[in-house]
């Protein structure tokens, strides 16, 4: 069984059943463990929650070990009145503007109200648990691990753009369980991800991998890497793009004319509050005009101002084409994911770059033809 890749596209007819249905297939198949480290979790339409939810249900009467750690801590600061250890919730513009991928408060009933042979923990952290993964069946010798930028909800899956991978790798999934059992006994993303980092083949592909916090910095410097040795292609999907070394390495690549082709895509609504925070502070005036003359050569969606209850449309991809390697998994392009609890892979297959270029371009396409 080869790497699948699943694209998302905003208001794809029928999309998010789809997704419900895949998800649930993947679920379905496992036979020992499902250990789920995920973001969001709120399904609420029958559509995508029944599937999902039945299957989840199905595998624990089976006898399958179910855990599910999901983010319960939201990023805060500390106020002047409160030197002590209590937290406050972050400016919502901040949150925003970090890359946080904001997420309400409520968990939805599932999680809040699991059956009780289905294991569920809050993860918290003064910065977000972030992960979008599954892992199946580790220790059996049919490990595989379902990755990406999706979270589990009806927007994401009906209004974002994000990739699904489905990984057979036993040997993969090993890395990922040594993240989760990190998270799930510890409960905090604080100290997890340190040297987790490496290669392995999956067939003909060499995938490399790491984890933040622990290698948050090492795995901006991986992507700022891939990009600067890149001759034929770059093209990126991202939400946002505040990571200085990633803005510098692509602001090298236009002025030097390092590639022939070059474009993609970002979360315009995204931007531009981080544009306003930085704006703030002289100090900043390089990185904006890094950062527009990056944007200037890619293409912006105007997804919907957030609110809690507003539709959650954003351009929620972060991936980048080099070449014949594709990075991708939970790891937004900034500064922020270098403290989060993030995944990163870097797939090196012509198909599968082949594959994400293709989706990328026609994306730019369509939010083209948006703006004329």
């Amino acid at each position: 069984m080869a790497i699948d890749v699943t694209f998302l596209k905003d208001a794809e007819a029928g999309q998010a059943a789809k997704i419900a249905n895949l998800l649930a297939e993947f679920i379905s198949a496992a036979q020992s463990s499902l250990h789920i480290a995920i973001y969001d979790f709120r399904l609420n339409k029958s559509t995508t929650h029944d599937p999902v939810i039945n299957a989840l249900i199905d595998r624990a009467n089976a006898g399958v070990e179910v855990k599910i750690g999901y983010y319960a801590g939201r990023p805060a600061k500390r106020t002047n009145k409160d030197k002590q250890s209590a937290i406050v919730e972050m400016d919502m513009d901040q949150f925003v503007a970090v890359g946080g991928d904001p997420a309400p408060a409520d968990i939805g009933d599932f999680l809040s109200n699991p059956p009780s042979n289905i294991q569920v923990k809050g993860i918290f952290g003064e910065k977000l648990m972030h992960n979008k993964y599954i892992v199946r069946d580790i220790h059996t010798g049919n490990g595989t691990l379902w990755t990406g930028s999706a979270n589990f909800t009806d927007d994401a899956w009906s209004f974002q753009e994000n990739n699904i991978l489905q990984i057979p790798s036993p040997e993969l999934c090993l890395f990922y369980e040594t993240d989760f059992q990190e998270l799930w006994e510890k409960g905090n993303i604080q100290t997890t991800g340190v040297g987790d980092t490496g290669t392995v083949n999956i067939g003909q592909t060499a995938v490399d991998f790491a984890f933040s916090p622990g290698e948050g910095e090492t795995t901006d410097q991986m992507i700022s890497s891939l990009i600067s040795s890149a001759r034929r292609r770059i093209k990126v999907s991202s939400m946002v793009l505040t990571s200085r070394a990633i803005l510098a390495t692509l602001e090298e690549a236009i002025q030097s004319q390092q590639v022939k082709d070059f474009g993609g895509l970002y979360d315009a609504t995204q931007m531009a509050h981080t544009v306003k925070l930085w704006q703030k502070s002289p100090k900043n005036n390089g990185v904006i005009s890094t950062f527009q003359e990056v944007a200037s050569h890619l293409v912006g969606k105007h997804s919907t101002p957030y609110s809690p209850t507003g539709k959650h449309d954003f351009m929620h991809n972060k991936v980048v084409v080099c070449d014949d390697a594709v990075v991708t998994g939970s790891y937004n392009f900034s500064h922020s994911a270098t403290q989060n609890s993030e995944n990163m892979l870097i797939l090196h297959s012509k198909a599968l770059a082949d594959q994400y270029a293709n989706y990328i371009d026609e994306r730019i396409e369509h939010y083209q033809k948006l703006k004329s």
